[in-house]
């Protein structure tokens, strides 16, 4: 059975052939400079498959690009599905492993999920299920590359949707009620929330961005799917929060006083608070 702790599912770019730098599509914008095809190698890609403009890119316009995580997506399509046969030495397997590519994304960000839900005591109940769905998403990552393209991964996607949402009732029971409960895709763009008792709340697919949440507490929070994009998280408090992801983190603002969960890291651009009487 392939190993899916959470090292297994976290991006290793030494061990991908810059899969997200030629497959997917980025449109210019905010997040990306340029305009790029998937399929397309970007045009800051060197010949050994690393970025050139790696340490520059918020700098250089493609923000975009550090907030992207494959959940190691990248390393079992090229190494495993692949055998280490990259796209450039065998440009007739270019298109196919550029279609696996995002199918198998989705299949570890499921693994990611169901691997949080699986280690959450209050999910005591739901464990022989979430297993089950855990072996059932890891067959489907082994699947040969021309298995892929008859993937029902929405299908099987819904079914382990549902089986998060009774996890996460579970878990967020154990919060305290607090007086605001919102709601799943709830509009919070630009939100004033500083300081808001959010936990235990249900903020699945919740709209964030630019959100002021400085110093709230999202304890035990539901935060799948939420848009965190420019959100505050200064002094936040997001321990044992439900379904948070290094993408969400990434997106957002934050310094050193904001709580995340063990499982994440502090993004490189986050700023530290300013010292006492400091300007």
């Amino acid at each position: 059975m392939a190993d899916t702790g959470r090292e297994a599912l976290r991006g290793d770019c030494a061990n991908c052939f810059a899969l997200c730098c030629v497959a997917l599509t980025l449109t210019a914008s905010s997040d990306f400079a340029v305009d790029k095809a998937a399929g397309r190698p970007c045009t800051h890609l060197r010949d050994d498959f690393r970025c050139g403009i790696h340490t520059r890119l918020r700098p250089k316009g493609f923000p975009g690009c550090t907030v992207y995580d494959c959940f190691g997506a990248g390393q079992k399509v090229s190494q495993e599905t692949y055998g280490g046969r990259d796209w450039r030495s065998s440009p007739d397997l270019a298109a196919q492993m550029f279609q696996v590519f995002p199918v198998m994304r989705q299949l570890h960000e499921l693994l990611w999920y169901l691997t949080e839900a699986l280690a959450r005591p209050e999910a005591r109940p739901l464990r022989a299920e979430l297993r089950r769905a855990l072996e059932a998403t890891e067959r489907h990552t082994a699947r040969p590359a021309v298995d892929f393209a008859g993937l029902d991964v929405a299908g099987h996607r819904d079914q382990v949707a549902g089986l998060l949402q009774r996890t996460s009732e579970l878990v967020r029971a154990a919060a305290p009620r607090s007086k605001k409960r919102h709601r799943p895709g709830a509009d919070l763009i630009g939100a004033r929330l500083r300081g808001a008792d959010l936990r235990g709340a249900d903020l699945r697919g919740a709209y964030l961005i630019a959100a002021d949440l400085t110093g709230a507490d999202l304890r035990l929070a539901d935060l799948i799917g939420a848009d965190f994009r420019d959100a505050d998280l200064s002094g936040a408090d997001l321990a044992g929060s439900l379904f948070l992801t290094q993408t969400q983190v990434n997106a957002a603002k934050g310094d050193a006083k904001t709580v995340l969960p063990p499982s994440l890291s502090r993004p490189a651009h986050w700023t530290a608070p300013s010292a006492p009487g400091g300007s």
